[in-house]
């Protein structure tokens, strides 16, 4: 299989793989292959499921040769962020303490994407605990457009695999930005499902009323599929969402023209670099091209829900890792542990105006979105940062404020996003930008990211030509 392959669109993929013009366990060796010529360098992988990769492909291709077609992943390899528990693997969860760990049943969305069909190849590394650095024991994933500039968090090894053709799609987690971040950082799409659309049963918890699990891919098409795959209501996880499951790919070609996009202008360039507004400013050029009706909207003052993020997240994180925190203090980074450390230093008197500042912001979002179908926002604030920019984060409140402006509060509100690929830095590092959706309605989320990738051609570059 020549490089090129190894880009393909997930969705492409699998029709290929479906009308028989290659194999699965084709596509699941060249890609095994690529992982090991790479992977030393970029550091994607916490484990490469090679032998059970191999054998589900031969599985898969067994099945399709019978005519036996599962969906729109079947046969498709993979990759789940190392948070997912996956029967008989090392499951650590970018933590030390964990790196033993070998879960008994897999998680429902690793359930989910095996009853699908899907070779998953491996687990992908991650900041410990799924919060802000990783953990001093193990080598940041690299980002592969350039090495001096940061993969993303949390789910970095998830943004780094999809792009560097490691995987045709992946698996992250955002509480804070975690989808949203290394889908920016590294090129590709990442879709944010609104709280609860996912199962979170047998995911490694950081924060549980923010925790979001959702796809990355190359494409919005690619996030689609995999979305209607893994979301929906699950026994064994009382909060996910009841609501019947959609086909996210029906109405996905039905474009933007008279699609309401309300754009908060001020907002979208307080603290937000040149780079930044600039790729903004061009993007909304191409939506009205694209015939969406532009509204000018005033988006609620995030600034103290941006401070509330992390004592509350402090909180549910602390409650997360009560059985091992602070007993095993001394195995955890410094900025997973003063997280956990500002969580159980929080007043309950403290905590509660926090629930009721978020309550507040979530109604007035809502509201919103009576007047709009989608919210343009940037991804960051920040265009494209160095890692040597990131190493200095903590001692910068507003360098970080810029950072997770335009994320947390939609992890807030549970709020789903689409993060799309809308050009380059300078430095030639790719720059993006989300739309945001009412509660459940990722089918517009999808159908935007459609026409805007039909309109474009960002998400089809990719940072490295040949192995």
């Amino acid at each position: 299989m020549s490089s090129a392959i190894h880009y393909l669109e997930l969705t492409e993929l699998a029709r290929r793989i479906h009308a028989r013009e290659f194999s699965s366990v084709d596509a699941t060796a060249a890609q095994l292959e690529r992982i090991e010529a790479l992977d030393k360098r970029l550091k994607s992988y916490a484990h490469v499921m090679a032998d059970r990769a191999l054998a589900d492909a031969r599985e898969a291709e067994a099945e399709l040769m019978r005519g036996e077609i599962r969906g729109p992943l079947h046969g498709v390899p993979i990759a789940v962020k190392d948070l997912c528990w996956t029967a008989g693997v090392p499951t650590a969860a970018g933590m030390s303490i964990y790196r033993d760990f070998r879960p008994t049943q897999d998680a429902t969305v690793v359930r989910k994407l095996r009853t699908a069909g899907a070779i998953i190849l491996g687990k992908l590394q991650l900041t410990e605990g799924a919060y802000a650095d990783h953990h001093p024991s193990i080598p940041p994933p690299v980002n592969p457009w350039n090495a001096t500039h940061w993969s993303g968090a949390s789910s970095s090894g998830s943004g780094v695999a999809t792009a560097a053709g490691l995987c045709y799609g992946s698996l992250g987690s955002d509480t804070g930005g975690s989808i949203r971040f290394p889908s920016a950082a590294n090129g590709i799409t990442g879709l944010k499902p609104t709280w609860g659309r996912v199962s979170r049963h047998g995911v490694f918890e950081l924060a549980a009323t923010l925790d979001h699990i959702g796809p990355m891919a190359r494409s919005a098409a690619d996030c689609g599929a995999i979305l209607g795959v893994i979301a929906g209501a699950d026994a064994n996880d009382p909060t996910a969402l009841q609501d019947l499951v959609p086909n996210y790919l029906v109405g996905m070609r039905r474009g933007l023209h008279g699609v309401r996009v309300g754009i908060d202008g001020a907002w979208n360039t307080d603290r937000v670099d040149a780079v930044t507004t600039d790729a903004i400013a061009r993007t909304v050029r191409t939506l009205r091209d694209l015939g969406a009706d532009l509204r000018e909207v005033k988006f609620p003052n995030v600034d103290q829900i941006i401070r509330d993020w992390f004592p509350l997240c402090g909180v549910e994180t602390a409650v997360a890792h009560e059985a091992t925190y602070p007993a095993r203090k001394g195995e955890y980074g410094a900025a997973l542990s003063g997280l956990i450390d500002l969580g159980r230093n929080l007043s309950g008197l403290d905590y509660q105006k926090i629930v009721l500042r978020r309550n507040d912001l979530r109604g007035r979002v809502a509201a919103l979105f009576q007047g709009i179908d989608l919210l343009l926002v940037p991804a960051q604030g920040i265009a494209s940062p160095t890692t040597a920019q990131m190493a200095t984060l903590g001692e910068d409140p507003e360098m970080l404020n810029a950072l997770i402006r335009f994320t947390c509060p939609f992890d807030m509100t549970g709020s789903p996003t689409i993060t799309l690929p809308c050009g380059f830095s300078p430095d030639k590092t790719p720059l993006a930008f989300q739309f945001v959706g009412r509660h459940l309605e990722e089918e517009m989320l999808v159908r935007a990211g459609h026409a805007w990738q039909t309109a474009t051609d960002w998400h089809r570059q990719h940072p490295i030509q040949e192995v």
